[in-house]
């Protein structure tokens, strides 16, 4: 079978199951005692063990199956969860994702995972030091209580164990739909001899053969093999559901029964053993994976038992981009045709036209909600990382999430990760003291760090908020002035907020020393420059002692936005309405000059005053000649610029092209549009403007 035509859905699910582990496994933590959250867990890692196993990742396949062995313990109440079990399951998922992502880029998935096997073993074993007791030295024998064999077969299975061999009992499911059964217990017969000897099957072979049997059939194998190649020469038969396998050691074979003169009484005492092991023992339990789903999501059970239909597929994300850009397109053309049919002015052609808009309206916002992706996506995994984070710092720290339904467009959310990693690693480390110095100060000794998302107007906020020591002015000023990012005189007339955003500067800190979590100069200027990249913006306000946040304005989407289409000359220029707080028009008179900069009196405040001709150069305008001039009036976040305009043209929906590689880094242009005239216009920056 080729393989490689499901790798990109085995990654994609393998992803879905690795985070349902690790949200349930955090889960688990809070609650020791839920046996079902430990049911939701052993299902993510059978699902994933199967669907390494069938693409061929065999060491993803043997990991997870040792977790399976301590869950099943955990499961069937065999032993309980603590700290080191905890941490070894932890750790065990860190080494699942770093081998995923091998794969993502091209590698074969393995990695070196002994250390971590070690300590699931002792697990199993009851071998590793805990105050737990260890209970499952004894699950073997208790396992293979009551089976039935004769006086033969029992000598010959102590001689076997004595002379250095392996003695398995072994029971082997067929598929429910499985045609011919005998066919398949056969050629498990077959691949079994070629390893070993089988000593006694349940029901005999002669049974067998007729198909005198409902699904399962048992026996008793000896062989030099070792478990895990048993179990993949049993699984490699087709039609085979599932392989319980258990090693027989000298202690549980002292356990079997003796031989009873009615058959019948012993085949009911092997029945009862067998239901036994099924219902309860910490077997080796492994399906044959799932053959691969479509790219539709498997339709889960209504409340009353019945099944629903799926009602989600996954599309590829370039599959979008292009359908993206075909729309863009359509977009350019149906504001042609608005300008035509205005221009020609017939009943018909008009009406055809509105309600080609209307249609294409209702299309474009089909379109970008298509792209739109809920921030869950990149917030599920943060709370494994504060977890980590706080338990390495040996502080307390709870994440609470808000908002996580809120929708981004699929290339910010690809984009916002990093940034957000940076300012929680940060609350983490920085914000958030230890729990002594928490406890002096009159707090919980759990911090608390709020995440929260949420919509305004055609931007979405993401606020990172903590009740720890807060920033203090003095500290950072202190800092900013050794490392020169600003004078005595002007840190004097700083305001508190333009004091916390030197914390953005490049290479800045104020740790005191360097760790693996922060303090080495790199962090928030670097999230500066992503959140700007992304045509967004960040800002902190902190109150001494009782923490800070840190607030991410971020676009909707970045592919059609709406923008104020304003003339300069001969020249069009769109300004994106976001940015807009309004337009208006002053006299010559109201403008001011003071220390050689344009200001100009704006609702009881002095705003700067920007000649957008002067800075592009546009040829055939300049407003020093106008009696009257047009301004509009942008904003970043508290600061505002009045750009002076020579006429507006109106509003209107445009598409965003890039300049391409050749006209990267233009000051204050963040892009192209093509109109409906068929001319270019650029698209201005307005956060390039406000300083």
């Amino acid at each position: 079978m080729e393989l490689s035509q499901y790798l990109s859905m085995f990654i994609d699910e393998s992803k879905e199951h690795l985070q349902s582990l690790n949200e349930n496994l955090l889960s688990l933590e809070s609650s020791p005692q839920d046996i079902s959250i430990v049911h939701n867990i052993f299902r993510s890692a059978h699902t994933l063990k199967g669907m390494s196993a069938t693409m061929g990742f065999e060491d993803i396949a043997a990991l997870t199956h040792e977790m399976e062995n301590v869950l099943d313990l955990v499961r069937n109440s065999k032993i309980e969860m603590n700290p080191f079990i905890f941490d070894c399951i932890f750790k065990s998922l860190d080494s699942l994702e770093s081998m995923v992502e091998d794969i993502i880029q091209g590698g074969t998935g393995k990695a070196d995972v002994s250390p971590i096997v070690v300590s699931l073993r002792s697990i199993v074993t009851g071998e590793y030091k805990t105050e737990q007791a260890p209970v499952a030295a004894t699950a073997v024998k208790e396992q293979t209580k009551g089976i039935e064999v004769d006086e033969f077969q029992y000598s010959i299975l102590q001689q076997s164990i004595d002379s250095g061999f392996l003695v398995f009992y072994v029971e082997v499911t067929v598929n429910d739909n499985c045609v011919l059964k005998a066919a398949r217990a056969y050629m498990v017969f077959d691949a079994l001899e070629r390893m070993g000897e089988i000593v006694k099957a349940t029901p005999s072979v002669q049974e067998i053969e007729q198909e005198k049997f409902d699904r399962s059939f048992s026996l008793y194998f000896i062989s030099k093999v070792d478990q895990g190649t048993l179990e993949k020469e049993i699984l490699n038969v087709s039609e085979i559901h599932s392989a319980v396998i258990i090693t027989v050691d000298t202690e549980s074979l002292a356990e079997l029964s003796r031989p009873r003169t009615e058959v019948e009484a012993a085949r009911q005492e092997i029945a009862a053993a067998v239901a036994a092991v099924i219902a309860t023992a910490p077997v080796v339990a492994t399906e044959t994976a799932p053959k691969a789903e479509p790219a539709a999501a498997v339709a889960k059970p209504a409340a009353g038992g019945a099944p629903v239909a799926s009602r989600t597929i996954r599309v590829d994300i370039e599959r979008l981009d292009a359908l993206m850009n075909l729309f863009s397109e359509l977009l350019i053309d149906r504001v042609r045709l608005e300008q035509l049919a205005s221009e020609v002015k017939r009943n018909d052609l008009t009406e055809t036209v509105e309600h080609m808009s209307r249609v294409s309206s209702d299309l474009q916002n089909i379109v970008l909600k298509l792209r739109m992706v809920p921030v869950d996506s990149v917030f599920n995994r943060f709370p494994r990382m504060i977890r980590d984070l706080a338990k390495s710092l040996d502080k307390k720290v709870d994440l609470v999430i808000t908002g996580a339904e809120t929708e981004l467009d699929r290339t910010v959310i690809d984009e916002i990760g990093d940034p957000l990693v940076h300012l929680l690693r940060n609350a983490v480390d920085h914000g958030i003291e230890s729990i002594s110095d928490r406890l002096a100060a009159g707090k919980s000794e759990h911090g608390t760090i709020q995440l929260r998302a949420f919509h305004s107007g055609n931007h979405v906020f993401i606020e990172i908020e903590e009740d720890g020591k807060g920033i203090y002015r003095d500290k950072v000023l202190k800092t900013a002035l050794k490392n020169g990012l600003v004078t005595a005189e002007q840190a004097a007339k700083l305001s508190d907020m333009e004091v916390y955003n030197l914390l953005f500067a490049s290479g800045f800190s104020t740790a005191e020393k360097i760790s693996d979590i922060s303090g080495r100069g790199v962090g928030l200027d670097v999230v500066k420059t992503k959140i700007q990249m992304l045509g967004g913006h960040v800002q902190v306000d902190s109150k001494p002692g009782l923490g800070s946040k840190f607030s991410v304005q971020l676009p909707l989407t970045l592919s059609i936005i709406s923008a104020m289409l304003v003339r300069l000359g001969s020249e069009k220029y769109a300004i994106p309405l976001s940015s807009i707080v309004e337009t208006s028009a002053i006299q010559k008179q109201q403008i001011r000059n003071i220390h050689g900069n344009k200001m100009v009196d704006y609702r009881n405040s002095v705003i700067p005053l920007v000649s957008l001709s002067t800075l592009f150069n546009v040829p055939d305008f300049n407003e020093d000649l106008e009696e009257e001039t047009e301004i509009v009036v942008v904003r970043k976040g508290d600061k505002q610029v009045a750009l002076m305009v020579d006429e507006f043209i109106g509003q209107q929906e445009i598409v965003l092209k890039t300049l391409g590689k050749y006209l990267s880094g233009l000051f204050a242009i963040s892009g192209a549009t093509i109109l409906g005239d068929g001319q270019v216009a650029l698209i201005i920056d307005p956060n390039a403007l406000i300083k």
